[in-house]
């Protein structure tokens, strides 16, 4: 029920399967700008807005909680309308508020419930009517950029994701079956939108403060392959081994979304004995692999070694399905 968008219909699919082949090759190599994202971070303005208002503490305890959500925030809003957001901007905070709000109200069992069963949100009351109340304003203001995009799209030189999008959008116009329209492509716009803020970083910090050995060795990879001096670059991930076990293992460990979202059956199967009908319902629960204690030994507690061989490099498991499974796996595509 997020953004009301049909994920069994066949554009819903294509869609997204172009944002991912999107996210990692044009977007990963600028957009016009080759090599924009692999530069040093220091160049963006996303970690200029994020150092300025950590130094003004100077090194006394704060809470992170509003900054790691602007953060986030903010590389998502580069990546698709090439824009960033002053963290004192009303808008901003604003959709913060929508954004944070809605997350804490997809975590309660009335969500889960009208999630998979969209046809009683018109017949029972519940904080279901508040979140699409949400979400409505959400998407007004990500059909608003959608339309300037528009008005100022160069197909030859598009500037961010949105741009892509609407890009092929244009290439249909003549075309009798249209992938791509104004209303599908702000739900994919927004849908990313709301996807980009700070959960993973919330747990993440609370998990390091559990493990203090952890964060230590942490420290340890940063000050060796970075250093005090510099602020680190994407290249710095290939020498940082445990750093990205960390993290793997962080997105594991937590589960954010263990029953992930609807599916549908897009052909008549046969799964170890069980007849599964074309267009039956299929909700995975990521946690039955996440948590799976061959692949992860001792799954109940937190381990980066899950992601490290025997030499300390990291390994990558087939099992790592922390946000979807399926044909659009976010990972058959990502580097």
């Amino acid at each position: 029920i997020l953004l009301k968008s049909k994920g069994n219909s066949n554009r819903f699919r294509h869609s997204l399967s172009f944002v991912n082949r999107q996210l990692s090759g044009h977007l990963l190599t600028g957009l016009g700008e080759p090599q924009r994202v692999t530069e040093p971070v220091e160049e963006s303005p996303c970690a200029h807005l994020l150092i300025a208002p950590t130094a003004c503490f100077l090194g006394q305890p704060f809470d992170p909680t509003f900054l790691i959500g602007c953060s986030p925030c903010n590389v998502i809003a580069d990546i698709l309308f090439r824009k960033h957001f002053d963290y004192n901007d009303e808008k901003f905070v604003r959709l913060l508020y929508l954004f944070n709000e809605n997350l804490n109200l997809l975590s309660t069992p009335w969500l889960q419930l009208y999630n998979n069963f969209p046809s009683l949100l018109h017949y029972l009351p519940g904080s279901h009517r508040k979140f699409i109340k949400n979400v409505a304003e959400i998407k007004e203001y990500v059909s608003e950029r959608v339309k300037e995009h528009l008005q100022s799209l160069d197909p030859n030189c598009p500037r961010d994701l949105t741009d892509c999008l609407l890009v092929e959008m244009e290439k249909e116009k003549h075309s009798a079956e249209r992938l791509y329209t104004m209303d599908g492509i702000t739900v994919t716009v927004a849908d990313l939108f709301f996807a980009g803020t700070e959960p993973t970083l919330r747990y993440g910090l609370l998990i390091l403060m559990k493990y203090p050995e952890i964060e230590e060795k942490l420290h340890e990879e940063i000050d060796r392959v970075i250093g005090p001096s510099r602020i680190p670059a994407i290249k710095d991930r290939q020498e940082m081994p445990y750093m990205d076990a960390v993290v793997h293992e962080i997105q594991r460990f937590i589960t954010l979304v263990p029953s992930n979202l609807p599916h549908e059956a897009t052909r008549d199967t046969i799964f170890r004995g069980y007849i599964i009908p074309k267009g039956t319902v299929i909700v995975p629960t990521l946690d039955s692999v996440l948590y799976d204690n061959q692949e992860f030994p001792d799954p109940e507690k937190f381990k980066p070694e899950h992601f490290l061989d025997e030499s300390g490099k990291f390994k990558y498991s087939d099992y790592f399905k922390p946000f979807s499974a399926g044909e659009n796996d976010q990972r058959q595509h990502l580097p």
